[in-house]
């Protein structure tokens, strides 16, 4: 199976259009679960040449959704965030990552944060694919090389995140 960018913005831009609500988003997720086994696309897409730690590979020109890649080659331990206006599905390539999702525990205003702690974590393998909604806290832990596909429902180099904390 070859998968080009294209294709898969195309398959995206139509799971969308489908169902623009939680439905698309599960749809989206099978689209990369399936990507995430096509050992061409992540040879091709997902190098730590062109993606260290993160980089925009496609981005819709009508609906705004972009397709990245991010290789980490060292151990990278993620605080708890969200992605302020936006979703986001993390797609595994390679290696493990293990996720915490996080509850609101304070909400903050201002410029005092928003105060949160661990409720479940799980750990992600090769093949998995999970959606994180609009305000979903969550935080990754990776001890080893790792290389995963992100959809961002838009470019978050253009947003500003949320204010969070671990309690």
């Amino acid at each position: 199976m070859i998968t080009t960018l294209e294709k898969l913005g195309t398959d995206i831009r139509a799971a969308l259009k489908a169902d623009p609500g939680t439905a698309g988003k599960q749809a989206i997720c099978t689209l990369v679960e399936k990507v995430l086994h096509d050992e061409a696309f992540i040879a091709e897409h997902l190098t730590p040449e062109q993606c260290k730690p993160r980089k925009v590979l496609y981005e819709d020109p009508e609906l705004g959704f972009c397709i990245c890649g991010h290789v980490y080659e060292k151990p990278a331990h993620g605080a708890p965030h969200d992605h302020g206006p936006s979703w986001a599905i993390y797609g595994l390539a390679v290696g493990d990552t293990e996720m915490t999702d996080w509850r609101v525990v304070q909400k903050g205003e201002g410029a005092t944060p928003t105060l949160v702690a661990p409720e479940k974590s799980y750990v992600m393998r090769p093949g998995d694919a999970h959606f994180y909604d609009i305000g979903v806290v969550h935080s990754p832990k990776r001890d080893g090389l790792t290389k995963l596909v992100r959809i961002e429902g838009e470019n978050l180099d253009n947003i500003k995140r949320s204010n969070i904390k671990a309690a």
